[in-house]
C-alpha cells in the first residue's frame, strides 16, 4: 500500500562506496529500473518509500538523475548524500556539512548576468528545504556523538586521524571542475568566502528541485581539504567513514520524521 503520510523520497549519492550501506538497508526492494543509463532502486528505507540512484559525478549527471527522480518516479522530496572538499576556516577532513544554500561556482554568463545567477532566475543561490535541513542536521550531530562514543566507528576515525569531527552548516559550491589545489581554493575563498565545501553534483540538484517545487537537501562528508591535493587513500574514507555517515544520517532523520 503506498504511503499517504510520508512522501516519497528520492537518495542520490555520486559515488558507489557512498550508496552500499543505504542499499544494504533497503526493504521490500523492487525489480531494478533504468532510465538515461542510470539504474534505479526502489524499496522502503527506514520507514519510507525511497528511490535510491548513483547520479554519476558532475552537473549533468546529477541534475538528469534529479528530473527523473522526479518526473519519472515521483518523488516528492530530494536527498543528496557523499563526500566533498572542506573549503571554509574550520571545516577538516571528518567533519560534515548540511547545506543551507547551493551555489554554481562555475557559472558566468556575465556580462548579460551577474557572475554566478543562473540566467532568467534572478538568483544564485538556491536555499536549500529548511524542514529536511534541518532534520538532516540534527541526525548529523547525533551519528557524529554516535560513532564518536562505538568503539568500531571510534576506531574507524583514529585509523584516519580523526580525533573530534564536527557539524557545519552554510553555503555549499558545486562546479564541474575537481578543487584541489591552493590557488583554485583559494580563488574560490576569495569570491564566495563564507563557502564551506565544495562538490560537483548538489547545486545542480538544487536547481532542478527549484524549477519543479521540490524539498531538497544535501549533507556531505569531507574528504579532503580543497586546497591541498586529494588523499590518495579516498577510497579508504569512504569506506571507513562517508558512507557510514551516509547510512547512519538518514536512518537517524528518517526514523525521526
Amino acid at each position: 500500500m503506498v504511503d499517504t503520510v510520508r512522501p516519497r523520497i528520492g537518495v542520490l549519492s555520486a559515488l558507489h562506496a557512498e550508496q552500499q550501506m543505504l542499499l544494504q538497508h533497503l526493504q521490500a526492494a523492487r525489480p531494478l529500473q533504468l532510465h538515461g543509463q542510470r539504474a534505479y532502486h526502489r524499496g522502503r528505507l527506514w520507514g519510507f518509500e525511497v528511490v535510491l540512484v548513483l547520479s554519476g559525478i558532475g552537473k549533468v549527471a546529477a541534475a538528469t538523475s534529479a528530473t527523473s527522480l522526479i518526473a519519472e518516479f515521483g518523488c516528492k522530496a530530494l536527498l543528496f548524500t557523499g563526500t566533498a572538499g572542506g573549503l571554509g576556516d574550520g571545516v577538516d577532513i571528518g567533519d560534515i556539512v548540511v547545506a543551507e544554500h547551493f551555489v554554481q561556482h562555475d557559472l558566468d554568463a556575465s556580462p548579460l548576468f551577474p557572475r554566478f545567477e543562473v540566467p532568467l532566475t534572478g538568483r544564485s543561490h538556491f536555499p536549500a528545504d529548511t524542514t529536511w535541513g534541518a532534520r538532516l542536521a540534527e541526525a548529523s550531530q547525533q551519528a557524529l556523538q554516535g560513532m564518536l562514543s562505538d568503539l568500531a566507528g571510534h576506531a574507524r576515525l583514529q585509523a584516519l586521524g580523526i580525533a573530534a569531527p564536527r557539524l557545519h552548516r552554510g553555503l555549499l559550491l558545486s562546479g564541474d571542475r575537481f578543487v584541489c589545489g591552493p590557488r583554485q581554493a583559494g580563488q574560490l575563498r576569495e569570491m564566495l568566502p563564507e563557502a564551506l565545501a565544495v562538490d560537483m553534483e548538489s547545486a545542480a540538484v538544487a536547481q532542478v528541485c527549484a524549477d519543479y517545487r521540490v524539498p531538497f537537501a544535501a549533507l556531505r562528508c569531507i574528504s579532503d581539504r580543497a586546497d591541498a591535493t586529494a588523499p590518495g587513500d579516498f577510497d579508504r574514507f569512504t569506506n571507513l567513514v562517508a558512507r557510514h555517515y551516509s547510512a547512519a544520517v538518514l536512518r537517524l532523520a528518517l526514523r525521526g520524521y
